[in-house]
């Protein structure tokens, strides 16, 4: 090798050391500042859908606008939920990977009418909500609620899911009938327990139900101001009511 090689040999050696030794010092003072050598910092982040997952994989967290909102998960596997397809928000999933709530949201013109709605919810183990939060603007009227409800103890699998569904693709009908009264039976709904919630009538009230879900006290606030307090039995009879003299 000539000596005009050796030196351009040495140049470029001694540049890519110094390049090394600078980048070693700079990620060694990232890890000090920072404490891991992974985080990295941005103003700004610009995505469609963020999934936020364990070391192992796991969904634990689902950022994500209306076209790619995810279905719902079951134990790390996603079901379709095509019925999704309507509202932006985030996904919650436990540690097993199985849905455990979330948030959506949405509004737009409607024929020309302002429509709005948002929802907040947490989920039992396996199971449905049994606390949600909603609010909403529908032909000008506007409504909000809280709900706490039970759900059973069965969980929502696929195998449930693929139940219903089958049921849904049935042509209307008294067999159609028949099935979501069986289906209902196997697979019972939890019933809600409390309603908090004002009316699109500008009511206010809340409702205490039974493990049953019939409601057997009612507290409201009619839309003129007037008061009143009704005790019900389970079938829905009005045992006594205090009204404001």
């Amino acid at each position: 090798m000539s000596s005009r090689h050796t030196h351009h040999y040495l140049v470029a050696y001694s540049a890519a050391v110094t390049l090394a030794f600078m980048l070693t010092v700079y990620f060694g003072f990232v890890r000090q500042v920072h404490g891991a050598s992974n985080i990295t910092e941005f103003d700004r982040i610009r995505a469609h859908r963020i999934d936020l997952v364990e070391p192992d994989g796991t969904e634990r967290l689902i950022l994500s606008d209306r076209a790619d909102y995810p279905g719902s998960f079951f134990h790390g596997k996603e079901i379709a939920r095509p019925d999704r397809s309507d509202a932006a928000g985030m996904l919650f999933i436990d540690d097993e990977g199985t849905e455990d709530g979330g948030l959506i949201y949405a509004g737009s013109l409607v024929d020309g009418k302002p429509s709005s709605y948002g929802h907040l919810s947490f989920d039992q183990y396996d199971q449905d909500q049994t606390l949600s939060l909603d609010e909403g603007l529908e032909d000008g009227k506007k409504y909000s609620q809280i709900v706490l409800g039970d759900q059973p103890d069965y969980a929502l699998s696929p195998k449930v899911f693929d139940y219903f569904e089958a049921i849904k693709a049935m042509p209307a009908g008294p067999t159609k009938q028949k099935a979501l009264a069986d289906a209902a039976k196997i697979y019972p709904f939890g019933p809600n327990r409390v309603i908090l919630s004002k009316g699109g009538d500008n009511s206010a009230g809340l409702t205490l139900n039974d493990p049953a879900g019939h409601p057997r006290l009612r507290i409201s606030v009619a839309a003129d101001g007037s008061p009143s307090i009704q005790m019900l039995a389970a079938d829905g009879k009005v045992l006594k009511t205090i009204e404001a003299k």
